[in-house]
């Protein structure tokens, strides 16, 4: 359980390290809008999964190839900020979730299904029975 702890605690660090990097410290203008979405890392830190997305969802295939080029670097700047034994190698992965979850929102809304709840005039939950 302790290891689930700090793989936790260290997927939560390496992601504020990386967005505080792309943040002040990468200058390359067609990454700029990225927002890291979470990371995995392996349990032997040799690998971390960096899921991401942008603002302008057309703009990520062209940002995830442009990630994979400067990965190297950014790996540079997180072994200097970070205290780790290893500093893992970098994935760059595009998060889908939002997408997926607008799909489904879509499907719902589609079958009849509301994701708000309608209210009364006093503020009360009203359910179709």
């Amino acid at each position: 359980m302790s290891t689930n702890l700090r793989m936790s605690r260290i997927n939560k660090q390496l992601q504020r390290e990386l967005a505080l990097i792309f943040e002040s410290r990468v200058k390359k203008s067609s990454v700029k809008g990225i927002i890291i979405t979470g990371v995995e890392c392996t349990k032997d830190l040799m690998k971390a999964r960096v899921y991401f997305t942008a603002i302008e969802p057309h703009k990520r295939p062209g940002m995830l190839k442009d990630l994979r080029e400067i990965a190297p670097a950014v790996r540079s700047m997180l072994g200097q900020t970070i205290r780790l034994r290893r500093v893992p190698e970098l994935e760059f992965v595009i998060d889908t979730s939002e997408d997926y979850g607008a799909k489904i929102d879509a499907i719902l809304d589609g079958l009849g299904f509301s994701s708000n709840y309608r209210t009364g005039s006093g503020g009360e939950e009203d359910y179709d029975e």
